[in-house]
C-alpha cells in the first residue's frame, strides 16, 4: 500500500564492494538474451543475488531495461505475486500492465486472463519503444523459492510460454521451481546457472580472501580454505570474518571442517560471540524485521542508535544490504537473517511477539498500514490487527484492493472478525465474490449481531460516564459527545455509521444474485429507511436496487420512475461518476420500453458531461460509449457502433475494473458477428463471462444465451441445443421476464431446427410460448420485447407455411413499437427468411386494412438497409483494391493518386447513388437528413471531378470504387 515500502522490493541491488569479477558467469548469463528463462538455482549463500547485481551493472545501457523484484513469503498469494511482478515491470516500461493490475483486485482471480492482458501490453509497449532502438527487458525474480507453489507455477508457465522475444525472465532461487524445465531444456529455451557454476574456483577464492576480505594468507592456506568450503561463498565470507579475530589462522583453517549445513551455525556463533554485546543484541532483536531503518530499529529495541548501528554494520560487511541510494533502508542477508531468527527463537522466544507488536505500532504511527497489519498478525496482536484493518477499509474499498483486504481477513481468527461488524460485512463480501452466497449471508448475520453488541456497550459506557458526570456536575451532552469521540475516526467512523444501510444493501445484492426479486426489493426498502433523509448516496443506492428489482420483475414503467429518482439522489450526493455510469442502466430500461431514441438522448447528454470533466470521468465515458455502440448497432449504423467501441477501448484495457466492464466485450462480440467473425465473437464472449459478476444488475441478457444466438446464426445447432439442455429450457416453460431472453433464444433454435428437420409440433408449442411472452410484455409496457416477439411469431408462422399470419405478425411488429425506425438489426439478423417476409409485406401492404402504408415504408427501409449492408460487405475496402493505372482516365482529370480518398460515409452514399433510390430515400436509408446527403454528394462530386450523379457512378466504376 505504501509506495516507499514497495520500492524497496523493486530496488536493484548495487554491486557489492570487493565483488570478485567472474567473466565466465557473465558470459553464461549473456546467453539468456537468446532464451525466455534464465534459472540461477543454488542453495543459500552461493552468491546468486550478488552475481545478478554485478552482471546487470556490467551490461547497463540503453538497450537493457531491468525490472527487479525481491520476493518474500508475503508474495505467496497469486494476486499479490502478480501485482508485484507488474509493479516491477512498470519500472522498466512505465504504465505497462495497468489493466491487468486492476483485474487482479477482483475475486476470484482470473489468472490466465490477467496474464493474457499483461502479455498483450508488453507486446504493444515494446513495439512502441523498439521503433528506433532495439531494447530488451529483463525481469529478475530473486528468491523465487519463497513463493513457489502450484498456483503461481501454473501462472508462470503460461506467462513464460507466451512472452514476446524481447522479454527475458531471470529466476534466482534456492531450489528448482515447479516449472516444466525439462521441456524448455529440450527446446533450448532455458539457460541454467547451478551451484557447481557458482562455486568459487581456487583462483576466485584466493582473490576474495586477499582483495575483498583483506587477509594475508599463504597460498596453501587459501587453497585449504577453498577445499574446506567447497567454493561455498557464504561459508567463505563467514570464515573470513572469523579469521579477522584469530591470531592462529592456520589452526583455525585446520579445524574448519564439516558438512556445510552445519557450518553456518558454527560460523555465526563464532561471529556473534566475537561481536560486542550491544551489536549482538541489536542483531538478534531486529531479526524480526524484513526491512531496517534507524527509527524503526529504535522503536523495536528501545535504543536510540539504530541509524548509526546500521551504518556500522554495513561498513563492517556484516550481512546488511542497502535497499535505497540514500542508505536509509536496509535488510539482512537472507541466510544471516534466518540464523538470527533461529537464535532469537532459542534464546528469547518470549520477546518475538513483543518485537513484532512494537514494529506494528511504529508502522502505524508512520502511516504504513500494510506493514503495521503484517507485524500485528505476526505478533499475534489480533485486536490491533483488526483495528488497523477497520481503519484501512475505506481506502482499500476506494482503491479496489480487494485482494489485500481479503488476505488480511483470512489471517485473522474467526472470533476476532465476528466481534467486528465492519470486518464481518466485508468478509461476507469476500464470500460473495467467491460465489459462496450461504457463507456471505452468515457473515452478514454476524455483522448485525456485532453491531448490536457494540451499540449496547457504547450505550452502557455513555450511561456510566453520564452518571459520573452528573455526580461531578458536568454537562451530560458534553459527556456523551466526549464518549462518542473516542470511537473510530474519519472515514472509518462514517463507514460504521452507515453500516446498517450497507448491510441491507449487501443483502439486496445477495437476493438479486439468487434471483429473489421480492427479497431484493424488501432489503432495498430497508436500506432506504436506514439511510435517513440526508444520506443521499445511500438513498440513491437503495433506490437503484428498488428500480432494478422492478426491472427484474419486468415492470419497466415502475423501474424507470424509481431508477430516475435514484439517479437524482446520487446527483444530490455529489456522486457524479455513479450517476453518469448508472445512466447506462437507465438507458437499458428505456430500450426495454421500446424507446431507443430516449436511451440515445440520455447517453449522449451524459457523455457530453462526462467528457467535459476529463479523465476523472473516463470510466463513465467508456460505459456510455459502449451503450451508444449497442444502440447504434441496432439502428443499423455499424460504423458508428465501431467508433464508440474504439473510443471506449483505452479505458477497457487500462482503466479500473467495473461491474459492467464485461459489456464492452459483449458489444464487440455482436459487431464481430455482424462482420462474419464467428470465432472472434465467441472469443469476446468468453472474456465477457470471465469478467461478469452476478448480483449487481439483473441478468436480463445472459452471456451464454448470447453465445447460443451466435451459434444459431452460424449454423451450430448442436452447440445451441447443448446450451438449452444444460439450462433445462423448454417451450412449455412459464413466461417470466428474467427468462425472456433465454426463451426467445430457444424459439430461434426451434425454428432453425425445424428448417433442418421439420417438427411442426415443436414450432406450434413455440408459438404458444410466444403468445404467453407477448401477453406479459404488453401488460408490462415492454414495447422493445413486443417487437422481438412479433418478429419471431412471423418467422414461426413462415416455417409452417402460414403466409398470411406471418405477414400480419410482421406488420404488428412495426405497429407495436413507438419507434419502429430505430430497429434494423433485430430484423436483418434473421437473414434470408426475413428478407422474404419483408418482400411479402411490401407486396401485400397496399391491400392491408390496418398497417398498409406504415408496413410498406418500414419494409422498404429495411430491404434498402439490407441491400446497402450486402453491397458494403461484398465490396473490399478501397485500401485493398489494386492501385489504379497512372495518368488521368479523362481529359483534365487529376491522377488517381492525387484524388482525396472518400470517407466511409461517402462510400456508403456512393454505393446508394448506384441504385434506383431517390435522394430522400437514400437519406432515410442512411438515417441522415436530406441536407446532409446533399453535402456528402457535393464532396463526392468534388473528389471525383464530376457534376452529376450518373457521372459520379461512371467515374467510380472506372477507378474500381464500385
Amino acid at each position: 500500500m505504501e509506495r516507499s515500502m514497495m520500492a524497496t522490493k523493486l530496488y536493484r541491488p548495487a554491486p557489492r564492494r570487493g565483488f570478485v569479477a567472474r567473466p565466465r558467469l557473465r558470459e553464461k548469463l549473456r546467453l539468456g538474451a537468446e532464451s525466455g528463462l534464465t534459472l540461477v538455482s543454488a542453495p543459500a549463500g552461493f552468491g546468486k543475488t550478488a552475481l545478478l547485481a554485478d552482471w546487470l551493472a556490467a551490461g547497463a545501457g540503453p538497450e537493457r531495461r531491468v525490472a527487479w523484484l525481491s520476493l518474500d513469503p508475503g508474495d505467496r498469494e497469486p494476486a499479490v505475486f502478480w501485482s508485484s511482478v507488474i509493479a516491477s515491470l512498470q519500472n522498466a516500461l512505465p504504465g505497462v500492465g495497468s489493466t491487468a493490475l486492476e483485474l487482479i483486485g477482483t475475486q476470484p482471480l482470473a489468472t490466465e486472463l490477467v496474464l493474457t492482458i499483461l502479455v498483450n501490453d508488453l507486446v504493444n509497449d515494446l513495439a512502441a519503444v523498439t521503433r528506433d532502438v532495439d531494447r530488451d527487458v529483463w525481469l529478475v525474480l530473486d528468491d523465487y523459492h519463497t513463493v513457489d507453489s502450484q498456483a503461481i507455477g501454473t501462472g508462470m508457465t503460461y506467462f513464460l510460454e507466451h512472452l514476446p522475444p524481447q522479454v527475458h525472465v531471470v529466476v534466482g532461487t534456492r531450489s528448482d521451481p515447479g516449472l516444466p524445465l525439462a521441456r524448455w531444456r529440450a527446446r533450448g529455451e532455458l539457460v541454467e546457472v547451478r551451484a557447481a557454476d557458482l562455486r568459487f574456483t581456487p583462483d576466485e577464492t584466493a582473490a576474495y580472501l586477499s582483495d575483498a576480505a583483506g587477509l594475508d594468507l599463504a597460498a596453501e592456506q587459501a587453497t585449504m580454505l577453498d577445499q574446506r568450503t567447497e567454493g561455498w561463498i557464504a561459508a567463505l565470507q563467514l570464515a573470513a570474518l572469523s579469521l579477522r579475530d584469530h591470531e592462529d589462522a592456520a589452526g583455525f583453517i585446520e579445524r574448519f571442517a564439516g558438512d556445510h549445513r552445519y557450518i553456518v551455525d558454527y560460523l555465526v556463533e563464532e561471529v556473534l560471540e566475537h561481536q560486542p554485546e550491544a551489536v549482538r543484541d541489536f542483531l538478534l532483536h531486529t531479526a524480526v524485521l524484513d526491512r531496517l531503518t534507524g527509527p524503526l530499529c529504535d522503536a523495536v529495541t528501545g535504543r536510540d542508535d539504530g541509524g548509526a548501528m546500521l551504518v556500522a554494520l554495513e561498513r563492517a560487511n556484516l550481512f546488511v544490504v542497502p535497499l535505497d541510494d540514500r542508505r536509509e533502508w536496509y535488510r539482512y542477508h537472507h541466510l544471516f537473517a534466518d540464523v538470527l531468527r533461529g537464535r532469537l527463537l532459542i534464546e528469547e522466544p518470549a520477546l518475538i511477539p513483543l518485537r513484532h507488536q512494537r514494529a506494528s505500532h511504529w508502522y502505524e504511527a508512520h502511516g504504513h498500514v500494510e506493514d503495521a497489519v503484517r507485524h500485528a498478525l505476526s505478533g499475534q496482536d489480533f485486536d490491533q490487527a483488526a483495528r488497523l484493518v477497520e481503519r484501512a477499509v475505506p481506502v482499500l474499498r476506494r482503491s479496489r484492493q480487494d485482494a489485500v483486504l481479503f488476505g488480511w481477513l483470512r489471517e485473522l481468527p474467526d472470533r476476532v472478525i465476528r466481534r467486528s461488524p465492519l470486518l464481518s460485512v466485508f468478509y461476507g463480501g469476500m464470500f460473495m465474490a467467491s460465489g459462496d452466497l450461504g457463507g456471505a449471508e452468515q457473515r452478514f448475520d454476524d455483522a448485525e449481531r456485532a453491531l448490536a453488541d457494540r451499540a449496547l456497550a457504547e450505550r452502557e459506557a455513555i450511561d456510566r460516564a453520564a452518571a459520573a458526570g452528573a455526580a461531578a456536575g458536568e454537562d451530560m451532552v458534553a459527556v456523551e459527545r466526549a464518549t462518542a469521540s473516542s470511537g473510530p475516526e474519519g472515514a472509518a467512523a462514517a463507514e460504521l455509521e452507515m453500516l446498517p444501510a450497507t448491510i441491507a444493501m449487501y443483502r439486496a445484492s445477495l437476493a438479486q444474485a439468487r434471483g429473489d426479486v421480492a427479497g431484493t426489493s424488501a432489503h432495498a426498502r430497508r436500506a432506504l429507511e436506514l439511510a435517513g433523509p440526508g444520506h443521499h448516496f445511500a438513498r440513491g443506492a437503495a433506490g437503484a436496487f428498488l428500480g432494478l428489482a422492478a426491472w427484474a420483475e419486468g415492470d419497466v414503467q415502475d423501474a424507470l420512475e424509481t431508477f430516475t429518482q435514484a439517479l437524482a439522489s446520487l446527483r444530490a450526493a455529489g456522486n457524479l461518476l455513479d450517476e453518469l455510469s448508472s445512466t447506462v442502466i437507465l438507458a437499458d430500461m428505456w430500450l426495454a420500453a421500446g424507446r431507443p431514441s430516449e436511451a440515445r438522448r440520455l447517453c449522449l447528454t451524459a457523455l457530453r458531461l462526462a467528457e467535459a470533466r476529463g479523465d476523472s470521468m473516463a470510466r463513465a465515458s467508456a460505459e456510455l460509449h459502449v451503450a451508444l455502440s449497442e444502440i447504434s448497432r441496432e439502428a443499423g449504423d455499424l460504423g458508428s457502433a465501431k467508433e464508440h467501441l474504439q473510443a471506449a477501448a483505452p479505458f477497457v484495457h487500462n482503466g479500473p475494473i467495473t461491474e459492467s466492464r464485461y459489456r464492452w466485450f459483449v458489444a464487440s462480440a455482436v459487431v464481430a458477428q455482424d462482420e462474419g467473425d464467428v470465432d472472434g465473437a465467441i472469443g469476446y464472449l468468453d472474456q465477457a463471462e470471465q469478467l461478469f459478476r452476478p448480483g449487481f444488475f439483473p441478468e436480463v441478457r445472459p452471456i451464454p444465451a448470447i453465445k447460443a444466438r451466435v451459434w444459431i446464426r452460424a449454423g451450430n445447432l448442436s452447440g445451441a441445443a447443448g446450451w438449452a439442455r444444460a439450462r433445462g429450457l423448454s417451450v412449455a416453460n412459464s413466461a417470466g421476464y428474467m427468462q425472456e431472453y433465454n426463451h426467445l433464444t430457444l424459439v430461434r433454435l426451434v425454428i432453425a431446427q425445424h428448417r433442418a428437420q421439420p417438427d411442426t409440433g415443436a414450432v406450434a408449442e413455440a408459438l404458444g410460448l410466444l403468445d404467453r411472452l407477448l401477453a406479459r410484455a404488453t401488460e408490462s409496457g415492454r414495447a422493445g420485447s413486443v417487437v422481438e416477439i412479433r418478429i419471431l411469431q412471423a418467422l414461426a408462422h413462415d416455417v409452417l407455411d402460414q403466409r398470411s399470419q406471418a405477414v400480419e405478425a410482421l406488420g404488428a411488429a412495426f405497429d407495436g413499437s413507438p419507434e419502429p425506425e430505430e430497429y434494423v438489426r433485430l430484423f436483418l439478423d434473421e437473414g434470408p427468411p426475413m428478407m422474404k417476409l419483408l418482400r411479402d409485406a411490401l407486396r401485400d401492404a397496399p391491400d392491408a386494412a390496418t398497417h398498409d402504408v406504415g408496413a410498406a415504408a418500414h419494409a422498404q427501409r429495411l430491404l434498402t438497409a439490407a441491400a446497402l449492408r450486402q453491397k458494403s460487405t461484398a465490396q473490399p475496402p478501397t485500401a485493398q483494391m489494386p492501385p489504379p493505372h497512372p495518368g488521368p482516365a479523362h481529359p483534365g482529370e487529376r491522377p488517381a493518386s492525387d484524388v482525396d480518398p472518400l470517407s466511409e460515409r461517402e462510400q456508403q452514399v456512393l454505393r446508394l447513388l448506384d441504385s434506383e433510390l431517390s435522394g430522400p430515400e437514400i437519406a432515410r436509408a442512411l438515417f441522415i437528413s436530406h441536407n446532409t446527403l446533399r453535402t456528402h454528394t457535393k464532396h463526392i462530386f468534388t473528389k471525383l471531378g464530376v457534376t452529376s450523379r450518373r457521372a459520379a457512378v461512371s467515374r467510380a466504376r472506372d477507378r474500381g470504387l464500385l
